[in-house]
């Protein structure tokens, strides 16, 4: 089986915390992190009520610039929150400012309430996956020509320049698990994919849809990087683990939680992005579970 790391997902907001609380959270666990982990993730809302909210490229690209061991990812973009020949542009800056250490992470957005009040259109879940992958078309024309054109259905390019352009070139994530759009795209155009909060036999059978995508379309579903994202809750102690009745959680002792992970291996995971909801969490995964892995 092929080897496996994992990612920090940062927290983003939290009821009562400010933003320096966040901040100071956020990095402690980076700080504990053992060197099995190698990403920094953020995800890309922009408030939760009026809770002190972080903004995922400002964020990362300020982190990259103190962690630089570190790549920093998007788990994911919202496609529709920035225009995407202006996202290619800012994506291609962060590459150069962290020496290529940027996952770019995109989506075709789901959060209507934040839509409104933020006053952007919230279309059909068809219009917005035909957006994101006019988004992905223009990344890539805008990172491998120069001048730039793209004709699509909802986005344009005519003689656009993306200079420098990113070295190394910007792997995409795609994340999402509809079955009949999104994992066709993700077929089509992703480097990575990521799914989330799901046991293994859930993963494995998404999995097995977008192998049939990538058939169809003569791609070898072995290009595709697999990564998964799940909230972490690990102790000796069962009265410590936290689970929770709709979400699948990777939760357990140390020997559970390894026996997970290697079921995900099997299938072809590589990378692990976690959730952690304290630090205790953190230490013990270091000390019983990443070691395994290495």
């Amino acid at each position: 089986m092929a080897q496996v790391d994992f990612g920090l997902m940062l927290r983003p907001t939290n009821p009562g915390d400010s933003f320096q609380d966040l901040m100071q959270y956020n990095q402690h666990c980076i700080e504990a992190l053992s060197p099995a982990f190698t990403t920094l993730w953020l995800e890309d809302h922009l408030q939760v009520g009026a809770n002190d909210h972080l903004e995922a490229l400002t964020t990362l690209t300020y982190l990259a610039a103190q962690y630089q061991r570190f790549k920093v990812g998007t788990l994911v973009l919202s496609q529709s929150y920035r225009n995407p020949a202006l996202l290619a542009k800012m994506a291609a800056n962060i590459q150069a400012l962290t020496g290529g250490r940027l996952i770019l992470g995109v989506g075709a957005g789901w959060k209507e309430d934040e839509y409104r009040t933020y006053g952007y259109p919230f279309p059909s879940v068809k219009e917005r996956m035909g957006q994101l992958e006019d988004t992905v078309n223009i990344l890539r024309a805008l990172w491998q020509s120069q001048p730039a054109s793209f004709e699509g259905t909802f986005y344009h390019l005519q003689d656009a320049y993306c200079a420098p352009r990113p070295e190394p070139s910007i792997p995409i994530l795609i994340g999402g698990g509809g079955e009949q759009r999104t994992l066709a795209i993700v077929a089509r155009h992703a480097d990575w994919w990521n799914f989330n909060s799901c046991p293994v036999e859930e993963y494995a059978r998404k999995l097995a849809i977008l192998r049939q995508h990538c058939e169809r379309i003569g791609r070898n579903p072995d290009e595709i990087k697999l990564t998964y994202l799940g909230t972490l809750s690990a102790s000796a102690d069962p009265a410590q683990v936290q689970r929770h009745p709709q979400k699948h959680y990777i939760a357990g002792n140390a020997s559970e939680i390894r026996q997970e992970l290697e079921q995900f291996q099997a299938i072809g995971v590589t990378h692990f992005i976690f959730r952690i909801s304290n630090l205790q969490t953190l230490h013990y995964f270091n000390e019983q579970v990443a070691p395994h892995f290495q």
